[in-house]
């Protein structure tokens, strides 16, 4: 089983809304059959996510207009 820990989470994001969302956005993904981008010993696409989050492989991106 996978453990990333938040403060490392949160790091990579200003608020934990936007990673709750990035997370859950990876996760579907995932689920609709995306390749996983890092080495990890679960099938869990909610870990799966935040290990992609936690290692760089997937950042939030800013919208148009947006500070």
């Amino acid at each position: 089983m996978s453990y990333v820990a938040i403060q490392d989470l949160l790091a990579k994001t200003d608020s934990i809304f936007k990673l709750v969302v990035l997370a859950s956005k990876r996760a579907v993904e995932l689920n609709a059959g995306a390749p996983k981008m890092v080495e990890i010993d679960t099938e869990k696409v909610s870990s799966i996510a935040l290990e992609e989050i936690a290692q760089d492989k997937v950042k939030l991106e800013k919208a148009k207009g947006q500070k």
